[in-house]
């Protein structure tokens, strides 16, 4: 049901002119991972923005041009040379020599060439101007496969045909030329509509801003680098477009949902009393203040949407057991959904550990479960006999049916699909489960706006009593030597250690193959007293080996980054991270939180191998600042922008296009104001100012948003 004059943005790139199968299946490569379906459309060129700009200013002679820079010249075509020119030879290059005015010559160099093609292209007698990389060869000058060849008639700036004097450069992929895509992307802004301004004019008028559709042209022609900045007035605009489609459709979404009538969970406290009284400590304020906003959540009959963020160690698996216990006591089932096994495991140990002392009924259902166990667990949780059920993405599979869902919690909610969380919900029955969503990585205020805009926000900003500060060091691997030799005297005294292997390219295999050779090389030295896991390593095997380090019968633990989080072994109080540099802030943060959890002082080691980059060594250094996860979440925006910070598009998080996070903060704050001041007063945008917002939902493909409305 797109509007009919958007429907051309849409259509897929074979329709442009000069877009054939070759090109089409280079741009489907390019612009696949991005939607599903697989085929590149129009809008996806138009959204593919340039990252620099080439100059191409005229030099009039040769002789003025340099070696090793790019050249634009004004010459005459003598002759054609196929087959090797000066050296012959049948299968060499085909050679084309140019003269300028002052006499001075050049060739031009094509391989694998079409010798008709270029006869028609470069006539001897003619004059062309020509463009491309100026080489020194053999003595002579040449300019192999020159990037422009233009007729001198045309050569002028913004004639028909002209070479571009500035020439916008665009991300590629293997065998596209920026020619070739550059081309294609000229012949998609053509296919911009006129479309009407959704933005208050006053607003725009106010930024000098240009209309959507001269931005989006000229960011596609721009005079210099300046003009791809992200407060250029033309990259600015298009950004707020984008925000202002991202803020409405989460406030769309967050009102649907919560017009849609909740349960009231209300208990006595009678097991919160029980769970209480098991804790061998204190609930921090932070803990106590969450759960009484998550309480008045449970006793409203509005639907509950809230995300429970709190950093390493602050306590929200606690927080989660005793508003599931209200639950519970209210007659209703709970479930809380975890990323990996490793991590549901854990919070089954936390959560039996303190609720089964109430009397709650817990099971934990994943992958590993078969036969007659998994059978009985799923018959028992239709039944009612199982309170809470702990699992992996098993738990919200079709055949999984509950007796009454009433509240559903999601850790690390980024790691799951916004359909993973749904289906989950909606086993709660006719109303749904309330939803508690926590995640131990804390989130930037910027990218709560963005990507948690239609939840409630609670915030566990205080470590429980008794953790001890961490200390951290950056030290060069050349003194690999002396770290081991210190964690000998340390495991001498009893101490233990994990050792996390670096992230190689994204690849397992060598991650697996990083943390394998190291474990080899600690076993030389401690035996049997070393332990390895990875992700290719069964559950049984790993739950072994994990067992083993919690025991003390292992003193070390090598690892690759599935200890990231859910490992709680308070003895263990020495962190060495492997190439530290490679990590990502959060990532490093969130290791280090695996020490620190006993009555032992603890140490963080990051081994870095030199030299530092600058950005590297500015995420160490913030490291080795500050413990405090939301600052070094604040610290990891500015660092990397938030593109990257919380996933991608798969795990459910919104990827900006044109908008960058933090440099386009105030505009964020901007389209979220008049989102909500826009559906204060049209909130189910059908007045007539409202259509141009529905445009701009359907450009930027919020239409999640529109389904809901025209669903009711």
């Amino acid at each position: 049901m797109r509007p009919p004059r958007l429907v051309p943005l849409f259509a897929t790139v074979r329709s442009l002119k000069g877009v054939g199968p070759k090109v089409e299946g280079l741009l489907n490569k390019l612009f696949a991972p991005r939607h599903e379906g697989g085929h590149a459309r129009v809008i996806d060129l138009l959204w593919h923005l340039p990252v620099s700009v080439i100059d191409r200013p005229v030099t009039p002679r040769i002789a003025d041009a340099r070696i090793g820079d790019l050249a634009t010249l004004e010459v005459i075509v003598t002759e054609h040379r196929p087959g090797g020119g000066r050296r012959g030879g049948a299968r060499g290059p085909y050679r084309v020599l140019v003269e300028d005015g002052a006499g001075a010559a050049l060739e031009l160099v094509y391989f694998n060439a079409d010798p008709t093609y270029l006869k028609r292209l470069l006539p001897e007698g003619s004059k062309r101007l020509i463009s491309g990389k100026l080489e020194s060869y053999d003595g002579g000058l040449q300019m192999p496969h020159p990037d422009h060849v233009s007729t001198i008639q045309g050569a002028e700036p913004g004639g028909a045909g002209a070479l571009p004097l500035h020439e916008p450069v665009y991300p590629l992929t293997a065998g596209l030329t920026n020619t070739t895509l550059r081309k294609a992307i000229g012949e998609a802004v053509l296919r911009l509509p006129n479309l009407p301004e959704w933005t208050d004019a006053g607003f725009v008028a106010k930024n000098a801003w240009p209309n959507f559709a001269q931005a989006l042209a000229r960011l596609h022609a721009p005079d210099a680098e300046a003009d791809l900045l992200p407060s250029a007035p033309a990259r600015a605009r298009l950004a707020y477009d984008e925000l202002l489609a991202n803020q409405l459709a989460l406030a769309v979404i967050r009102a649907r949902l919560k017009r849609r009538a909740g349960r009231r969970l209300e208990g006595h406290g009678k097991l919160r009393k029980a769970i209480l009284a098991a804790l061998p400590f204190k609930l921090t304020g932070a803990q106590k203040r969450a759960l009484s906003e998550i309480d008045a959540d449970l006793a409203s009959p509005d639907r509950m949407l809230r995300l429970l963020q709190g950093d390493v160690g602050s306590g929200k698996t606690v927080v989660a057991l005793l508003a599931m216990a209200t639950a519970v006591e209210a007659g209703a089932q709970a479930a809380l959904m975890a990323p990996t096994e490793l991590l549901a495991r854990q919070h089954l140990k936390t959560i039996g550990e303190f609720g089964s002392p109430a009397g709650l009924r817990i099971a934990l259902l994943t992958g590993r479960e078969r036969g007659r166990e998994r059978t009985g667990i799923v018959e028992a949780v239709q039944a009612g006999r199982i309170d809470i059920l702990i699992g992996t993405h098993a738990i919200f599979q079709e055949h999984i049916v509950f007796n009454d869902l009433g509240f559903v919690v999601i850790d690390e909610q980024h790691r799951f699909g916004v359909h993973q969380r749904l289906a989950l919900q909606e086993k709660g029955g006719g109303s749904g489960a309330e939803l508690l969503v926590m995640t131990a990585t804390p989130i930037p205020r910027t990218l709560l706006l963005t990507n948690y805009g239609d939840m409630d926000v609670s915030r566990l900003d205080e470590k429980p009593p008794g953790r001890k500060p961490i200390a951290t060091r950056i030290v060069p691997l050349e003194r690999l030597d002396e770290v081991v030799a210190g964690i000998e005297r340390a495991v001498r005294g009893g101490a233990q250690a994990y050792w996390v292997c670096p992230l190689v390219a994204e690849s397992e295999l060598l991650d697996l193959a990083a943390a394998e050779e190291r474990h080899a090389a600690l076993a030389k030295r401690f035996g049997g007293k070393v332990g390895l896991v990875h992700g290719k390593l069964g559950g049984k095997d790993k739950d072994r080996v994990m067992a083993e380090f919690a025991s003390g019968a292992l003193s070390i633990l090598v690892s690759t980054t599935v200890i990231e989080v859910g490992v709680d072994v308070p003895n263990a109080s020495i962190m060495i991270i492997e190439h530290a540099e490679r990590f990502g802030l959060a990532q490093l943060h969130q290791l280090r939180g695996r020490v620190g959890r006993g009555a032992k002082e603890s140490s963080c080691i990051l081994l870095y191998r030199q030299p530092l980059s600058e950005a590297a060594r500015e995420r160490l250094n913030v490291m080795r600042r500050t413990e405090d996860g939301f600052v070094i979440a604040e610290e990891d925006l500015r660092l990397r922008g938030g593109g990257e910070l919380l996933g991608t598009r798969q795990s459910g998080v919104p990827l900006f296009r044109i908008a960058q996070l933090p440099e386009h903060e105030s505009l964020l704050q901007a389209a979220r104001d008049e989102a909500r001041l826009t559906l204060s007063r049209d909130p189910e945008l059908k007045g007539k100012a409202a259509e141009t917002l529905r445009l701009l939902l359907y450009l930027f493909e919020r239409d999640d948003a529109i389904k809901l409305m025209r669903a009711g």
